[in-house]
């Protein structure tokens, strides 16, 4: 099995990967709709003109909100430093458990490393609001299930 700070070198790379992908998409679309738009030329029916146009302001205006997004995604995932190994949960922590393996960084869902499964979770996600302050040894209640706090890395 892969050593746990591996693990959580390649949690942090594979929420990286992600975060990095959707900058690099949502810019580009930003780009596109914005050349779509300074592209759409006059013609006499002024009215096709100006729905194009506000058509292509709303893909830009779309592609800049999810830019924004993005960018507040980088944000957190800067805060993270899994190089600190804490016995509290918190942000950057991997946390294993009776009910799953988390990592506590951006909310990315499941991720699957060489047979080791874990969940990329937001510390404002209610599981993530659950683990957050906990230790080993330490249980809570989530959905009716007992979740005990086996390991924090």
């Amino acid at each position: 099995m892969t050593a746990p700070d591996d693990i959580k070198k390649q949690l942090y790379e594979k929420c990286m990967d992600y975060v990095n992908e959707r900058i690099t998409r949502s810019t580009a679309a930003m780009r596109s709709a914005q050349d779509a738009a300074n592209e759409e030329s006059r013609s006499s029916a002024g009215d096709k003109y100006n729905t194009g146009r506000a058509m292509m302001q709303i893909e830009r205006d779309n592609a800049a909100k999810q830019l924004v997004e993005a960018q507040m995604l980088s944000k957190t995932m800067g805060q993270v430093d899994i190089s600190k190994h804490l016995d509290i949960a918190n942000l950057g922590s991997l946390v294993e458990t009776s009910q799953g393996n988390y990592f506590i960084a951006i909310s990315l869902g499941k991720i699957i490393l060489d047979g080791y499964v874990a969940f990329a979770i937001s510390p404002a996600s209610p599981i993530g609001q659950l683990l957050v302050g906990k230790k080993a040894g330490d249980e809570a209640v989530f959905n009716s299930k007992v979740i005990s706090i086996n390991r924090v890395i």
